[in-house]
């Protein structure tokens, strides 16, 4: 039985890509979709592309940038597909994209989410495989960089999906939705797929590469300053470690901060204003996760 999919798309100053990226939604074939977009209080023409498209969609604007988690947290909160793909605005599907993740969550009812084989504007060069960790937790799109080749043609399991283009079931969503939202909109963006997936795993959902679905990725057609960035990769990361790491998940962790984590701490005090703020709003989850934590185990006893 086929599913509805609502595809997400979060837009802010999306002028670049965005017709070309609506274009190739419009165009999949053997899928029902429905066509969600959030618009960020863009600023350039985004505006006036969405408009040309406004009888085929379902636009949300915001009076504000409330980030890419919120954002789509709006979308998934408006939709009726039983699957929800998240879309990044800088991004062209074949067209077959949408049906054949579909097809694969249909013929693996054990698997909650998918994505599939992600290439750079050039055709040929590996954007994302899908999401990877490293020991230290280090955070990665598998393959990227890397030329496209036969060996990367074969389904595999990953521990996520990268959300430029991933395919959700949208009752593994519902399963961890919790007062931050589907997405966690404390990180407003970089490194919340890699949370989401993390906290779907951890409800024994399952993430696999599916390569014969393919779509190009520009990447960073929304501009944000570097050293901003940096803050949130920074913050992020650890935000997603201190509420989904198990002890095992730690001690893995220790002799990758000594090389990794302590001498980029030191760089990042050193470079960037932002510094501060990161440590800080990071000691804050810390104290509230332990707070969290400590009020489910009390409802549960």
């Amino acid at each position: 039985m086929k599913s509805r999919i609502s595809v997400i798309i979060v837009a802010w100053n999306a002028e670049a890509f965005l017709g070309q990226c609506l274009a190739s939604v419009f165009a999949q074939t053997g899928v029902d979709c429905e066509v969600i977009v959030v618009d960020n209080h863009s600023q350039d023409t985004t505006p006036e592309i969405l408009k040309s498209y406004q009888d085929r969609l379902l636009l949300i604007k915001n009076d504000a940038n409330r980030g890419f988690c919120a954002a789509n947290n709006q979308g998934i909160s408006r939709a009726t597909g039983e699957l929800i793909l998240t879309l990044n605005s800088d991004v062209i599907l074949a067209p077959d994209y949408a049906r054949l993740l579909q097809r694969f969550l249909v013929d693996h009812p054990n698997t909650a989410m998918a994505q599939g084989k992600l290439l750079r504007f050039d055709g040929v060069t590996i954007d994302s495989l899908g999401l990877a960790l490293s020991a230290a937790k280090r955070l990665f799109d598998s393959n990227a960089g890397e030329p496209d080749g036969e060996r990367f043609n074969q389904p595999r399991e990953i521990f996520g999906p990268c959300a430029a283009a991933a395919l959700y079931r949208r009752d593994a969503l519902e399963a961890v939705h919790d007062r931050h939202g589907y997405f966690d909109e404390r990180f407003f963006f970089l490194a919340e797929d890699f949370d989401l997936a993390w906290r779907i795993r951890n409800q024994g959902g399952r993430a696999w590469y599916v390569p014969q679905a393919q779509a190009r990725h520009f990447r960073h057609s929304a501009a944000h300053g570097s050293a901003y960035k940096q803050y949130l990769a920074f913050r992020n990361r650890y935000f997603m470690i201190l509420k989904n790491a198990n002890v095992r998940d730690v001690i893995t962790m220790v002799p990758g901060m000594f090389w990794y984590d302590l001498p980029r701490l030191v760089y990042f005090l050193g470079t960037n204003s932002y510094a501060t703020k990161a440590l800080r709003e990071v000691g804050e989850c810390l104290r509230k996760q332990g707070a969290w934590h400590a009020e489910a185990a009390d409802e549960s006893a």
